[in-house]
């Protein structure tokens, strides 16, 4: 009997003399370049320094293509928005202590938004891992540490045959549901030293599946076909599973509304007679979700955005589906299905084969938006709702959009159609100043069919200043809207409502247009009423470019504390 184990692949006769005979000349860093490439890799992001230059070295040796960016941060927003769009894990090189660190906020942002980023940094040389003081440059006691609440796994390599093993064991971690990013090290000497190993020409790490218990969904499927008021929230784990038109099929089937959160954004229609859209941050919304006997909530851990600040009190009972063990029922009682959202959602299908015919739904879907839009047009913020008009009519229907933590970015959220899954983006996972522009030149470098929108404050635009070099360098079709308002301006209405006065919130800002044209990338200052042709014609063209918003916006008030 021949059982699959026993199954062995013996190497071609040219794959022996390619082995018996490496070319002379590589390194470690050849290693890790060559792994990549049998992963399926082309691109890489980063920024070299002297521990990880034996990496560099070996990327003139290869066919991957370097993007370079003028801050780690930068580059890892930028790996993390390559991930978002194609789906594929996102090589990100750095170097040992400050490049390594550097990197921390980029991957705390991929980690809560389940983007694929392969981080690979060097370290100091192999004599000093373990804690020993040496006094290298950049010398850490332990540099993984400061990376094992951030990432999904971390892999130390001590020698160079380590290296392939762990950067496939890194990629299959990465592309694992749920998403997120993943830590590879390897000394410096261990990258610089000649190898003897082979040329590295295969590396498939298939990502393990996760399925759901099919005794879960048998149950989920009942309580589903059964109940009288279904209704759905659907979170970023749809859209990073590609699972949005399954979602479509069973809320049709179920005749259930649907709400996206902030991450979901693309998930399901806007303009669908079930949806909700994403009013999360509304009384209304929150009293319709309550309402339901029986509610599914699809790939969110149903956290502090996404429960209306915690005050979302569900009555009815609880489904949810989350690939992240760890938030699956950590904010409200359910049943807990810890699965792929994809695999998830095929399996209701597959259970629930009737469809429920419920007129009432849509009608109650327009009552929870007429109500939304009475209490939003009655504070009348004309101002804000035309700015994100105007971005709808200027923005192509497929091109992607990256916002930063911005007043503009808080209205988005919940109140700007993306047209589609997976193209519109943010920092909300993690919250985190900078992401916008970097991400939008990481999509654009992914994916150059379409141009791509970053929208900044002028306080966010400040963190990745630098990465205008970088656009004007790859020529990235990216446009990059920044609204001038003099400082942080949601940290002054926040500072102002809770104190009656703000500080540290107002800055001293450069001219942006000068400022971008002086980096060789067109800049031009518009106005609310001329942004949407600005916009367009910036967008039109190829290459990128810089749109100058001075405007003062205002958030819509709150409605997580209840009269």
């Amino acid at each position: 009997m021949t059982h699959d184990h026993d199954l062995v692949l013996r190497p071609t006769a040219a794959q022996t003399e390619a082995a018996l005979n490496p070319p002379p000349g590589r390194n470690g860093g050849d290693l890790v370049v060559e792994t990549l490439a049998g992963l399926g890799a082309t691109t890489v992001f980063g920024l070299p320094g002297q521990h990880a230059l034996g990496m560099f070295d070996a990327l003139r040796r290869s066919d991957l293509r370097y993007i370079g960016l003028r801050v780690e941060n930068n580059a890892g927003f930028a790996a993390d928005a390559y991930g978002r769009i194609t789906g594929e894990a996102a090589p990100l090189l750095l170097s040992t202590g400050p490049g390594a660190l550097t990197s921390l906020a980029a991957l705390q942002e991929a980690a809560a938004a389940s983007a694929p980023v392969l981080a690979i940094s060097s370290q100091v040389p192999t004599a000093g891992l373990g804690g020993g003081r040496h006094g290298y440059l950049h010398e850490l006691p332990d540099q993984s540490a400061s990376f094992r609440g951030v990432v999904k796994s971390v892999h130390t390599v001590r020698t160079q045959s380590q290296i392939p093993s762990a950067v496939a064991a890194a990629w299959q971690s990465a592309l694992t549901a749920p998403h997120g990013p993943v830590w590879v090290e390897i000394p410096q000497d261990v990258l610089l030293a000649e190898t003897s190993i082979p040329v590295v020409t295969g590396g498939d790490a298939f990502p393990e599946e996760l399925p759901p218990r099919p005794e879960l969904t048998a149950l989920a499927a009942h309580l589903l076909a059964s109940a009288a008021r279904p209704a759905i929230i659907a979170g970023g784990g749809v859209v990073r599973a590609d699972a949005s038109g399954k979602l479509r099929q069973l809320a049709e089937r179920l005749s259930a509304p649907v709400v996206t959160t902030f991450g979901g954004k693309g998930a399901f229609p806007w303009t669908h007679p079930l949806s909700l859209q994403s009013w999360l941050e509304d009384r209304h919304t929150t009293d319709f979700l309550e309402d339901a006997d029986v509610l599914l909530v699809v790939g969110s851990g149903l956290g502090e955005l996404s429960s209306n600040y915690h005050t979302f009190r569900p009555r009815g009972r609880v489904i949810q589906i989350e690939a992240d063990p760890g938030k699956l029922e950590s904010n409200h009682p359910a049943l807990g299905i810890h699965a792929d959202a994809r695999l998830a959602l095929t399996a209701l299908l597959e259970t629930i084969e009737e469809t429920r015919e419920d007129e009432s739904a849509p009608e109650r879907v327009r009552g929870v938006l007429g109500k939304v839009r009475e209490r939003i047009d009655a504070q009348q913020l004309t101002l804000e709702q035309n700015l994100l008009a105007s971005i709808r009519r200027a923005l192509p229907p497929r091109a992607p959009s990256f916002w930063d933590m911005t007043i503009l970015a808080y209205w988005a959220w919940s109140a700007f159609d993306p047209r589609g899954a997976n193209t519109m983006h943010s920092a909300q996972g993690s919250g985190g100043l900078g992401y916008a522009f970097p991400a939008a030149l990481g999509a654009a470098v992914a994916d150059p069919t379409h141009p791509v929108l970053a929208v900044s404050g002028d306080g966010g635009a400040l963190y990745s200043i630098a990465e205008l070099a970088t656009a004007r360098q790859y020529d990235l079709d990216v446009t990059w809207l920044i609204v001038d308002d003099g400082g942080y301006g949601i940290l002054r209405e926040y500072m102002t409502d809770a104190f009656g006065e703000a500080t540290g919130t107002e800055l001293t800002r450069p001219d942006y247009v000068a400022l971008a044209e002086s980096f060789g990338v067109p800049g031009l200052r518009t106005s609310p009423e001329t942004l949407a042709d600005d916009l367009a014609k910036s967008l039109a063209t190829p290459g990128p470019s810089v749109v100058v918003l001075p405007a003062v916006l205002r958030m819509f008030a709150p409605t997580h504390a209840r009269d």
